[in-house]
């Protein structure tokens, strides 16, 4: 009966529908936004190191 009377307020305190379905909009919007943070993390480092080895290769070359 405790669990029970401890669970009650909880389930009693539901909010709106347009609260949670703002909450859970703002949620995606976030794991979206880290998405896109880490596929453009991962192209930028993709990025410099191709600047890199193509800068390794330039000085390897030599020059006439």
């Amino acid at each position: 009966m405790a669990l029970l009377a401890s669970v009650l307020p909880a389930l009693l305190a539901v909010e709106d529908a347009a609260t949670e379905g703002k909450k859970i909009i703002t949620a995606m919007l976030i794991v979206g936004l880290i998405f896109i943070g880490v596929i453009a993390l991962g192209q930028t480092s993709r990025y410099f190191s191709h600047r890199r080895k193509e800068k390794r290769a330039a000085r390897r070359q030599p020059q006439y």
